[in-house]
């Protein structure tokens, strides 16, 4: 992994939020009710997890996103900031409460349940707010925990200046086929490959999407297709704590190599290391590496 002199500018469009993790000794099933051993809260969202990443990473990034007129909202943007993320573009809106996150987590296991809430009323045109920033960075990275409209308005102005674009397609829906075609690439779940892409089989679609579909599971492995074979990387610890975030942290440390311009193959090394370290710890931004941690 080489990092160039230049700081990469990258725009993050996306979801933040609380997260209110719960732990228990299982996770409880269809109508039953399990006790809390303890319960924490943490600073969340895939976008805002994102900005934070690729920020602590030695990025220049621009988070454009929407929160509530509350304690949350401000607890978020303080947050932000705080990270040497810029929050110019962080929308406040009085229709809803800031989004928030109930995770219940388990012997390294976790059920979500994603409340919105203020990330809903992001639209294209605080999109176009930020339209000058668009021309001058780097990479635009997006995710689906906002409206679809805005991830599709945001990856067709980011490819009219020819930018590079990044998608962690997660929670799963279906995208696209333009969409799909016009990111450079694509993070996803193993689990939710058929959501995504259809009825096609992993192989096909890894074959279809070459060194530009990467699929990740629980253990830390992701795998895809170079256009020869397909390569499997595989990068987890005994000491993994808290999955939440790791898809996000994949995809900082990914977008990163890719705009130090690393191969395929080392943005995938090195997407999996930061993931692996984000794992260490509860939280989904508090286990993020930064630059620092790295040998130049």
């Amino acid at each position: 992994m080489n990092f160039s002199s230049d700081q990469p500018k990258i725009i993050v469009v996306g979801s933040s939020s609380i997260d209110l993790v719960l732990e228990t000794d299982k996770l409880p099933l269809p109508n039953e009710t399990v006790l809390a051993v303890n319960s924490e809260s943490y600073f969340g969202g895939k976008g805002a997890n994102q900005a934070v990443g690729t920020a602590r990473l030695g990025a220049s990034v621009y988070f454009i996103g929407c929160v509530g007129m509350d304690p949350l909202g401000q607890q978020i943007m303080r947050n932000l900031v705080s990270e040497s993320v810029n929050v110019g573009f962080v929308h406040e809106t009085d229709r809803e409460s800031t989004g928030t996150a109930y995770v219940t987590t388990s012997g390294g296991n976790a059920a979500i349940v994603v409340v919105p809430a203020a990330n809903k009323y992001l639209n294209t045109s605080h999109i176009d707010e930020a339209d000058r920033y668009f021309h001058t960075s780097d990479l635009v990275l997006v995710q689906l925990e906002v409206s679809m409209e805005v991830v599709e308005y945001t990856v067709k102005k980011a490819k009219k200046y020819g930018k590079k674009v990044g998608l962690y397609a997660s929670p799963a829906m279906r995208v696209s086929d333009e969409i799909l075609e016009a990111v450079d690439f694509i993070v996803t779940k193993s689990s939710e490959l058929y959501i995504i892409f259809g009825e096609e089989q992993r192989e096909e679609v890894l074959k279809k999407y070459f060194n530009k579909v990467f699929v990740r599971d629980d253990s830390n492995s992701t795998i895809y297709f170079d256009g020869t074979e397909m390569k499997y990387y595989r990068n987890d610890k005994d000491t993994t704590v808290y999955k939440m975030g790791m898809g996000d942290a994949f995809t900082s440390g990914f977008a990163i190599a890719l705009c130090h311009g690393n191969s395929i193959e080392e943005c995938v090394k090195f997407g999996n290391e930061v993931s692996s370290r984000v794992s260490g710890g509860k939280g989904s931004q508090t286990g993020l590496p930064r630059r620092s941690d790295f040998k130049p």
